[in-house]
């Protein structure tokens, strides 16, 4: 059965840019096909259930919860040395000095026929500058040229563009008042930054908008031509592209976790149609 999509995400967007049918399974149909994603499988599923708690710590720490506190919750190999470069970052700390902190945020604005739809990590703000950081708890670092091309980098920046009035008084962020930082819990002293530019947003804006009538046009969703992606996809015995699951330590940036909302658009920052 294919169930009405009323929103994007990065997350969506990806999985569509990686196999329109992948998307298709997962946002159209909702098929639970819950096949390992990679191997080992046991530890590579501790290891995402402890990042997504690492950001739960994160959160906590620009909420003001004391450090005494939360240094309690740390409570396993990877979280305790994740939690302690979080904490002794020279450029952690900095942040917490800004005036404007906003963590797990969400933005929306019109996508046609869609809404565009982004949670953050934490937006910052010295008040000229805002700064989107992103945690990342991955085993292995990324290429900054991997990450530059990920939706999420677009489309994170696009939308604080569109729809971030509301953290700046009203008046809308210019793409040159914004930069993204992926910050790695394993390499804190290695964070890349893309900062934005006006012909960047517009270039993001306009690609995001083809691929949502694309999206909604599409009449099928072929399979990827490049079969490496299976290894790490839930749904590949679906497909019959085998089913020995990839390497976890090279699989992290392709098996993320699904963004999922469960919106009140009137309780977010977005802009009307």
């Amino acid at each position: 059965m294919t169930i009405e999509l009323r929103s994007l995400s990065q997350s969506s967007l990806q999985d569509y840019a990686d196999c329109p049918y992948l998307f298709e399974l997962r946002y159209l149909q909702h098929l639970d096909y819950p096949a390992v994603e990679a191997e080992p499988a046991l530890e590579n599923e501790k290891h995402q259930r402890e990042g997504t708690y690492f950001h739960r710590l994160a959160q906590q720490y620009f909420l003001d919860v004391p450090v005494e506190s939360i240094s309690k919750l740390a409570n396993s190999d990877n979280l305790e040395r994740w939690w302690d470069h979080f904490q002794h970052s020279a450029e952690i700390a900095a942040l917490h000095q800004m005036p404007l902190l906003k963590t797990e945020t969400i933005l929306s604005a019109p996508l046609p026929p869609f809404r565009l739809v982004a949670k953050y990590d934490l937006i910052a703000s010295d008040g000229e500058k805002f700064f989107i950081y992103d945690w990342k708890t991955y085993r292995k670092r990324p290429q900054n040229s991997t990450l530059a091309l990920r939706w999420q980098t677009r489309v994170y920046r696009a939308l604080l563009a569109k729809a971030g009035d509301s953290l700046n008084g009203g008046k809308p962020i210019a793409p040159e008042q914004i930069e993204m930082i992926y910050w790695f819990a394993d390499y804190p002293n290695d964070a890349v930054r893309f900062p934005y530019s006006a012909d960047q947003c517009k270039r993001d804006w306009d690609a995001l908008s083809a691929l949502a009538v694309e999206i909604k046009s599409a009449a099928s969703f072929p399979k990827t031509d490049n079969l490496s992606r299976c290894l790490f996809c839930a749904y590949r015995s679906h497909c019959n592209r085998g089913v020995r699951a990839g390497d976890a330590l090279d699989a992290e940036i392709e098996t993320e976790a699904d963004e999922s909302f469960d919106l009140n658009f009137e309780q977010i920052g977005e802009i009307e149609f």
